[in-house]
């Protein structure tokens, strides 16, 4: 596959990707590993994780491991290029007649209609990657502290995050020490 290829891949991933990275999991799985062969849907699946745990853009950070794992260094400048491409030049277009947008019905109508469409792409992801995920007492442990720590101590997002992440590897180490 050249670069260019790759590239145009992502621009078509890009176009139709709405609703933000997480609905870009059941958009690659069916493009990468259903469609084409490329990537095992166990590389996707950690691909994404590593995405979302990573400043930036969901979107573009799993393109690039990707783009890295098709075609090295320049396939995922060419994976990130080409998701991003579609979507900055909406918001170019976008951002000069926001005026007369915002008060359209059809507009108001057709966001209305994206947004559920958007709901039911992340049901799916989450669907996916609970299936995949590797479910012992630790996964249900953190699970359900992860819960509290946002719906019950109103912990942000980043310092739940935060404190998980040290969990994970505070628990990877005594792990590792007791074997």
């Amino acid at each position: 596959m050249s670069l260019f290829k790759l590239f145009l891949i992502f621009v078509k991933i890009g176009a139709i990707l709405l609703g933000g990275g997480y609905v870009i999991l059941p958009i690659m799985t069916s493009e990468f590993v259903d469609k084409r062969n490329l990537v095992s849907h166990d590389d996707l699946i950690n691909y994404f994780a590593l995405a979302q745990s990573l400043p930036g853009i969901i979107a573009a950070n799993i393109s690039m491991f990707i783009g890295y794992k098709l075609k090295g260094k320049w396939g995922a400048v060419a994976a990130m290029a080409g998701v991003t491409f579609v979507p900055f030049w909406c918001i170019v277009l976008l951002a000069s007649v926001l005026g007369a947008l915002t008060n359209n019905s059809y507009v108001q109508g057709a966001l209305w209609g994206v947004g559920i469409s958007v709901i039911a792409l992340i049901v799916l992801t989450v669907k996916e990657m609970w299936q995949k995920s590797n479910k012992n007492t630790y996964f249900y442990t953190i699970f359900i502290l992860t819960l509290a720590t946002l719906l019950v101590f109103k912990l942000s997002p980043i310092q739940t995050i935060v404190l998980f992440t040290m969990l994970g590897v505070l628990y990877k180490r005594l792990r590792e020490a007791k074997e």
